[in-house]
């Protein structure tokens, strides 16, 4: 949905594996939890590189999910006011499974503490639209926080503008500090709640291409991420510096095959072809822009 290359563009706690399985389930949550069908060979193999395939199992282990809301502003710079970000946290919870999130619920904290997943909508839709996909995750065992954007989100003071977009990897890194502060004091709704070593983006549409700037671009990249989703996302011209440097992060690279107004299947392509191993892409069969996610 922004200006792109090629035109428009668990049992709760894991015993850590390595960011490979975190990476991996929260692939198999997320599309589980959608129920649609997919296939691990791409509609436009004959232009991928080599694909790596996996196999894996949906987890059969889930929780209650709490929910808080938190109103981070970032201070003020030299060219820029304070940006205020509303930001939704999900978090595994003490309660019966399978419920709707309940706001305030007690932490699970038996079972943490927990990856942290940082989510990025698209441009103009609103957080909570994606809510099906960000309670699968937390109910996995995940800490999930969605943080509306400025001039990006629907319910922007400012309104919508599609440039302050270039301001959205600070934002987004500055969530993440945040939410570690968080979770590293003594008290408080997340204390003790995340995993500082196992930080790990999603973002759709102009949100992956802010996900893959932090992740893979020099202008803006954060070393505490540790792997990324990439929902028809695409490498974009506004973030000024060079994509995939080493060191590589574990990406997997989603996209509709039928998305070919807003993302066009080569924005992936390219983007997947360029980046370095572990990386995976899955090709979501018959769908658009907005079916395989919300």
């Amino acid at each position: 949905m922004s200006a792109k290359k090629y035109g428009r563009r668990a049992r709760v706690r894991r015993q850590r594996q390595g960011l490979a399985t975190v990476f991996v389930l929260l692939v198999a949550v997320s599309f589980v939890a959608l129920h649609n069908h997919f296939s691990s060979t791409p509609t436009t193999s004959s232009t991928l590189a080599p694909i790596a395939t996996t196999s894996t199992t949906s987890p059969t282990s889930t929780t209650a999910v709490g929910t808080i809301t938190l109103h981070l502003s970032e201070p003020a710079s030299a060219s820029e006011p304070e940006r205020v970000l509303d930001t939704t946290v999900r978090y595994p919870a003490i309660g019966s499974p399978g419920g709707s999130p309940i706001a305030g619920a007690a932490p699970l904290h038996n079972a943490g503490p927990y990856p942290l997943v940082v989510f990025s909508q698209g441009f103009g839709v609103a957080p909570q639209n994606y809510a099906h996909l960000l309670n699968a995750w937390a109910a996995a065992g995940y800490v999930v926080a969605d943080p509306a954007y400025p001039f990006t989100s629907p319910n922007s003071p400012g309104g919508l503008r599609r440039t302050d977009i270039v301001h959205h990897p600070a934002d987004l890194s500055f969530v993440v500090t945040s939410l570690l502060d968080a979770s590293a004091q003594t008290s408080g709704a997340l204390s003790g709640l995340i995993n500082s070593a196992e930080v790990g983006l999603i973002g759709h549409s102009d949100g992956g291409d802010v996900t893959l700037a932090l992740a893979a671009n020099a202008c803006c990249r954060d070393p505490r991420i540790k792997a990324a989703i990439i929902l028809s996302g695409a490498e974009l011209a506004w973030f000024n510096g060079t994509y995939f440097a080493p060191p590589a992060v574990p990406m997997l690279v989603v996209q509709g095959s039928a998305d070919e107004n807003m993302n066009p299947v080569a924005c992936s392509v390219e983007l997947y072809n360029a980046a370095h191993q572990p990386k995976y892409y899955l090709s979501m069969i018959g769908q658009t822009h907005f079916s395989a996610y919300l």
